[in-house]
This record gives C-alpha cells, sequence and structure tokens, in this order.
C-alpha cells in the first residue's frame, strides 16, 4: 500500500488538528502512561504554540505532532504506534530545530525509550527535576547540543 504523507505547520492561535492530537496523545497516556496533562493544559498550549504535524494523507491518520513554543521548548512530542520507527520524531525534532536556534524539553525520568530517543538525537541532560510531574515524578530538562553537526544531521532530515 502506498501511503502519502503530508508535514503541515499549524501557526500559534489555531486549532486544526487540536482533536486528533488530543486523542492520539490519550491514546498514548492509556497504553503507556506517559504524557499525562489535563485537556485544558493541553488546549492552551496546543493553541499558543507552533504545531508541526504529520498527516497520512492516504488514510486520514494523525502521524504525529511535536507543540513547540516561541522559544523553542517541546511542550508535547508524540508520534501514532503504527508509524514509531520510521524517522517521524526525528523529523518533529528537526523542524523545532530548523526554526529554533535553541530546542529544550522535560522528558520523565523513568522513560528509558524518550530519553535514548532524544539522546541519540544529540540532546544533553541539563539538570535533573524533581517532583515535576503533577503526580510527583522527577523529569530530566534536555537541551539540543549545539555542535553544528547535529544540526546539520537534523536539517537532513527534513529534506528527506
Amino acid at each position: 500500500m502506498s501511503v502519502n504523507v503530508d508535514r503541515r505547520i499549524v501557526p500559534p492561535g489555531e486549532d486544526e488538528y487540536l482533536e486528533r492530537a488530543w486523542r492520539l496523545k490519550e491514546h498514548i497516556r492509556t497504553t503507556e502512561g506517559v504524557l499525562r496533562q489535563r485537556r485544558s493544559f493541553f488546549h492552551n498550549a496546543y493553541t499558543r504554540s507552533t504545531v508541526y504535524v504529520y498527516v497520512d494523507e492516504t488514510e486520514g491518520a494523525l502521524i504525529g505532532f511535536a507543540t513547540v513554543r516561541r522559544d523553542g521548548y517541546i511542550l508535547f512530542l508524540a508520534v501514532d504506534q503504527d508509524y514509531r520507527g520510521q524517522g517521524f520524531g526525528k523529523r518533529l525534532v528537526a523542524s523545532a530545530a530548523e526554526d529554533h536556534e535553541t530546542v529544550t524539553c522535560h522528558a520523565r525520568a523513568t522513560n528509558d525509550r524518550a530519553l535514548a530517543f532524544y539522546e541519540a538525537l544529540g540532546f544533553e541532560t541539563e539538570r535533573r527535576v524533581e517532583g515535576y510531574y503533577e503526580d510527583g515524578g522527577d523529569a530530566f530538562y534536555l537541551r539540543l547540543g549545539d555542535q553544528p553537526s547535529i544540526r546539520d544531521r537534523l536539517a537532513r532530515l527534513l529534506r528527506r
């Protein structure tokens, strides 16, 4: 089956894909136990941020999204489980890196999968933040390294 993938950018103030992004985030929350945020927080963050989106036009499915603040902080990064391992998460981070001088995020200290993902992209741990999450869970504050080779590698991902 052929897949037609489209990359889109939703500017701040618009809510296109908001409901689909919420459903994807909630599906990941219920199956993996991560991305636990209240709907009001998610809605507010989404509409105040730039949202990078990949859509499977063939299936009409939301592949993944990254919600990024003006300062390059990634509030949410989610990729549908059916599309993981195909580089969409990397491309979403690359989109943020292309548009922002600095890219940062928090990752749950117990989320080994996310931490390995960010480390493979060149993120460095700045600090551990105890009790960062509402449930008392700790997080690591991560920053994308400044080495030109990392940024070049991510920029190449967008050209694919």
